[in-house]
């Protein structure tokens, strides 16, 4: 049955967020705080006001947000470039690439199937499809496995989209050696500490565990990702001396800048920030060990009810996810009986997703259990 014990770590995080208290869906999307509210209704309202200030002043909130991806990703600005969502960043690591075979999980999410579809189709890059091991996981054995000389890069998810099983970054970067590494960080960022330093390329969006809400993201780069890939949907944003209007083509930017295609929305900036400000303070550590918490209730509980748990139990290999399945019991039935005791679940055609964050409260848990009982 489920473990009642608190997680320690977060006092008042809870307090910055107004998500129902059965909402377990933050795989999906993570509905933001009142610091990204308020950040968002500020910036809004001081561009309804604009004077000869506004724009200069609402674009501060690109850099403060850049340095502070920069920080917890634990690498700089230079390194750093604001994106609106993670495709983004993923068509201009895949477009960068010239030629080559790139290893890709074939089961990854298709934010990471598309970009090297199109490159294929152009001729340049192509993805050679992962087949997973007995698990469903892609691991260092299986990527091993499949290297080859003309293999330049992997790309992979950190958390896998479907089951929340956790990528050893680290043991990837020692098996590809100086191959670039390109991860997704969607489903990882800001509630997994990752050692995001072996990763040549680490692109996140806002919108689910970061909490910053749609059109946010950003992607950091290494040296060796900047020198290898190509600048080629650098945008007029992306270039040196950018407020120079001269009528001449100018070169890349030096850094990850390279990769902005055109202005962002100060707005999403400044929500970006906020959401990644807050996430500073709590600290990613505290966030990921209030997760565990729920995860091990979670998990305790759908097998306490009969579920069969499709997720990885032990810590180091997850992140906030619960994936199960109730044997016998269609999983739209399952779902119907998580809405009616006011949860939001995630419903995949053969199994049930959980997703929990640090504001998540033990209710949440209380109320899984009793739509799973009320299945009997």
């Amino acid at each position: 049955m489920t473990q009642r014990h608190s997680a320690g770590g977060l006092a008042g995080y809870a307090e910055h967020f107004e998500e129902p208290e059965g909402y377990l869906d933050f795989a999906r999307y993570g509905p933001p705080s009142r610091q990204v509210l308020a950040a968002t209704t500020q910036a809004l309202a001081r561009s309804a006001r604009a004077d000869q200030d506004t724009v200069n002043d609402l674009m501060r909130a690109e850099p403060r947000a850049r340095e502070a991806a920069a920080r917890l990703a634990g690498t700089d600005a230079a390194h750093t470039v604001l994106l609106p969502n993670a495709s983004t960043g993923m068509f201009h690591a895949a477009f960068g690439l010239p030629s080559g075979a790139v290893l890709v999980p074939a089961a990854d999410f298709p934010a990471n199937h598309y970009p090297w579809r199109r490159t294929a189709a152009l001729g340049r890059a192509e993805p050679r499809w992962l087949a997973p091991d007995e698990r469903g996981r892609v691991t260092a054995d299986t990527v091993r496995a499949a290297l080859a000389d003309d293999v330049v890069a992997v790309s992979v998810s950190a958390v896998d989209f479907r089951t929340g099983y956790r990528t050893d970054l680290a043991a990837l970067r020692e098996v590809i050696g100086d191959r670039l590494l390109i991860v997704d960080a969607m489903q990882a960022f800001g509630v997994a500490e990752l050692p995001w330093q072996a990763a040549d390329v680490v692109v996140a969006g806002g919108q689910k565990w970061l909490r910053a809400s749609w059109a946010t993201g950003f992607a950091t780069l290494s040296d060796r990702a900047l020198e290898r890939l190509e600048p080629t949907l650098t945008g007029w944003t992306g270039i040196e001396d950018v407020a120079l209007f001269d009528d001449l083509e100018h070169p890349p930017a030096a850094g990850a800048q390279r990769w902005s295609i055109t202005n962002l929305s100060p707005i999403t900036a400044a929500a970006l920030a906020a959401a990644l400000e807050l996430l500073e303070r709590s600290g990613v550590a505290a966030v990921e060990a209030h997760i565990s918490t729920r995860v091990d209730q979670l998990v305790d509980t759908v097998r306490s009810c009969g579920g069969e748990v499709l997720s990885p139990t032990a810590p180091a290999q997850r992140a906030g996810i619960v994936a199960f399945r109730m044997p016998g019991t269609d999983p739209a039935r399952v779902a119907k009986a998580l809405h009616a005791h006011e949860v939001t679940p995630s419903v995949r055609t053969d199994s049930v997703r959980l997703s929990a964050h640090a504001s998540t409260r033990l209710a949440a848990v209380d109320r899984v259990q009793a739509a799973l009982m009320s299945l009997r």
